[in-house]
């Protein structure tokens, strides 16, 4: 159903008997993690490595709650080799839209 998130893995760890709740950390990941991660580009714009680095070691966490594990691996893969990461982030900012159209849906099929 889904290309990158999995339903299975965001009940495993936030449970499927509290709707709300799993709505609002959803709601947290896409307006943090999701977030930071977008503005990555102006991080690598200004050789910026260090908040390259916090930034998606910081969102390595949320990956798994979601389930996108493939995504989960290209930070871990940016953050092992920072300065040459470039396109790497292209990559992951691939899979950042696909992973808010996901959510977006999953929110929506949510009861």
């Amino acid at each position: 159903m889904y290309k990158i998130i999995s339903e299975q893995a965001i009940y495993q760890y936030f449970g499927d008997d509290d709707p709300d709740m799993i709505r609002e950390m959803i709601q947290i990941i896409l307006d943090t993690n999701i977030q930071d991660l977008k503005e990555l580009d102006t991080f690598y714009t200004e050789n910026d490595f260090k908040t390259i680095k916090k930034r998606c070691h910081k969102a390595k966490p949320s990956m798994s709650y979601i389930g996108a594990l493939k995504t989960r691996k290209i930070l871990e893969d940016i953050e092992a080799n920072l300065e040459s990461s470039e396109k790497l982030n292209e990559k992951l900012q691939e899979e950042i839209r696909i992973i808010e159209s996901e959510l977006a849906q999953f929110l929506g099929a949510l009861a």
